[in-house]
């Protein structure tokens, strides 16, 4: 009998996209079964935050808090360059002047929030609200500014919002490397053999995805909704490229940069724990 686990993945295209050949048994598990729990980022930061998950996808803000529990695999990330979070307004103005009003961010442990401190400490009064929400919320007044991720990158300028910081952009003239947005973490408690299982699974699993990138779609399509096939489809190919195959150096050097600027800025507890559990 297979052990079966716990994985948590976001209905976002480029989970479904990367995630639908292990859960569908396309690839080789490697002895594995998979019970899949798709919910938004920040339900899955909250669920690998109480321990509730064996496997999930969750943002590297939310890494810092479960290092202790947790550790990252080398695939199935979301990493990459020219795809960060975008800090938008219905009036172009500069962030400095925000400081003081209320900016509504996609979630307490999501990576765009965590950037947004990093880039400016005095931007602190946020309103936390599903990603979905955040442009209706700045459009109605409801806040002065919303911070958007995911699809909303695609859609902002259809709804007359102006961007006023790419903090993508904003990274990588910081630092050189590519934006750490989220990964893939296992439970320690699954001990090296398991979790080195789980990664040669899950790594064969984006490589059939990647080689065969039409055979999803239908499934895609069903945890989509909203968004179109244009948008689905420029969505996949931001967020998942060869870092989602295999972190390699590169990616390791900005997840580990990321991890310790937060530290420094007090904003993740510092831990001891390796990043990773295998080779």
């Amino acid at each position: 009998m297979m052990t079966q686990l716990t994985l948590g993945f976001s209905p976002c295209p480029n989970d479904t996209f990367m995630f639908y050949p292990l859960v569908h048994g396309l690839v080789d598990t490697c002895g594995l079964a998979y019970r899949e729990r798709l919910e938004d980022v920040e339900t899955l930061n909250q669920l690998a935050l109480s321990g509730e998950l064996d496997v999930s996808k969750v943002s590297y803000h939310a890494l810092g808090h479960i290092r202790d529990n947790y550790a990252l695999l080398r695939s199935g990330s979301a990493l990459g360059r020219g795809c960060g979070p975008l800090l938008v307004a219905d009036d172009k103005i500069d962030p400095a002047e925000l400081r003081g009003k209320t900016i509504a961010v996609p979630g307490r442990y999501t990576t765009a929030k965590l950037l947004l401190r990093l880039f400016d400490p005095s931007l602190d009064n946020f309103i936390i609200m599903p990603f979905n929400e955040i442009m209706d919320a700045v459009l109605s007044g409801n806040v002065d500014a919303g911070l958007i991720i995911h699809e909303s990158r695609f859609t902002y300028h259809g709804f007359g919002l102006h961007k006023l910081l790419d903090l993508g952009e904003w990274w990588e003239g910081e630092t050189g490397l590519p934006i750490p947005l989220g990964g893939i973490v296992a439970r320690r408690s699954l001990g090296a053999k398991t979790i080195a299982s789980i990664e040669r699974a899950l790594r064969t699993g984006v490589e059939y995805a990647r080689s065969h990138p039409d055979e999803a779609s239908r499934y895609i399509g069903e945890h989509a909704q909203e968004m179109s096939q244009e948008v689905c489809a420029a969505h996949i190919g931001l967020y998942v490229n060869d870092f989602s195959t295999e972190l390699g150096d590169e990616g390791v050097r900005a997840i580990t940069c990321l991890l310790q600027r937060a530290e420094q800025a007090g904003i993740i507890p510092a831990s001891a724990a390796p990043l990773f559990m295998t080779r």
